[in-house]
């Protein structure tokens, strides 16, 4: 019920009706709004509803290391976030979804953050091991079975979204000191749960109506409404455009100032910023991308890799 009273807010009001005429109906795939106005940061309980759905959902998808974990060579460190699986502050492995929390002109602003789902994925494109993937829902995700946790795609994710998990994955049976530090991960869309034409579990268990998900066409169009009421909006030319938006009536270059203060002591891994200028640096000629994928014995591991997912999914299908 809440749900239809928002979308017919925004599909009836009088500001709008005679002013949107741009069709996107020839675009595919799903998207989602998260709605800051209508987020409280579940206030009141324990948790925020979309953080515990999130890892309900995920919890055997979570990374289980090692008891000894390498060290990533040659560096006598590695990034073990094990003990601290409750920590919600953050993203990381145990935690793909976080409610950030800042104040802007003494209003309360609660920031659900997890993956964009950008448009051309500036971490599929830099994977030297194609592990990548993005679906036809838009869903980007990362096959941690086959991941070396390179971080490669932390690196040029503008957000620094996907977190690693050491003495996990792959690399641990070819290449412990030598490849690799574990695998990374992130939200993933619930691409299985959409692919079964249901709803991420953020969304259902959401309180407010504040994240909701349906097929792209429909999410811009309510996009460019909100934007006739006067409302800014986040992630539509970001990194060249993402499947996720951002709804606010407060300012984004207040919301990222904010953010910025709040972690200028403390640091801000796993914290993304909402710098709203935000470009995709990366094509197909970026040297950055020729000189990762070029890089000895890279052709071979994706090579192997891809036989091996091909082998696995024809198994699954007998």
């Amino acid at each position: 019920m809440q749900r239809r009273k928002f979308l017919k807010s925004l599909a009836l009001s009088p500001v709008l009706v005679a002013g949107v005429n741009l069709d996107f109906s020839k675009i595919k795939g799903k998207a989602s709004i998260i709605d800051l106005d209508r987020c409280d940061g579940c206030t009141g309980f324990d948790m925020p509803k979309c953080v515990s759905a999130c890892k309900e959902k995920n919890a055997a998808r979570f990374p289980k290391p090692v008891e000894e974990i390498p060290n990533y060579f040659p560096r006598k460190i590695n990034e073990d976030y094990s003990q601290k699986q409750n920590d919600i502050s953050r993203l990381s492995p145990y935690n793909w979804t976080f409610v950030e929390a800042v104040e802007v002109d003494s209003k309360k602003i609660f920031i659900p953050r997890r993956c964009m789902h950008c448009d051309d994925p500036t971490c599929q494109k830099i994977c030297p091991f194609g592990v990548i993937s993005k679906d036809k829902n838009n869903a980007v995700n990362i096959d941690e079975h086959f991941c070396f946790g390179g971080a490669k795609c932390r690196d040029v994710c503008p957000w620094g979204i996907p977190q690693r998990q050491a003495g996990v994955g792959i690399y641990l049976k070819i290449a412990p000191k030598l490849a690799g530090g574990g695998a990374m991960f992130k939200c993933d869309m619930c691409a299985d749960l959409l692919a079964e034409g249901k709803k991420p579990a953020c969304e259902t268990q959401c309180p407010k109506n504040a994240i909701i998900f349906d097929d792209k066409a429909k999410i811009l169009n309510l996009v460019e409404k909100a934007k006739k009421q006067g409302k800014f909006i986040y992630g539509d030319t970001q990194n060249g455009g993402t499947s996720t938006f951002y709804i606010s009536s407060v300012d984004f270059t207040k919301i990222d100032e904010a953010i910025a203060k709040k972690y200028e002591n403390t640091g801000q891994v796993g914290r993304p910023h909402m710098k709203v200028k935000v470009d995709n640096f990366i094509n197909e000629d970026s040297t950055l991308i020729k000189g990762v994928l070029t890089a000895p014995l890279v052709g071979v591991v994706a090579g192997a890799i891809a036989v091996t997912k091909a082998r696995k999914i024809k198994k699954e299908e007998l």
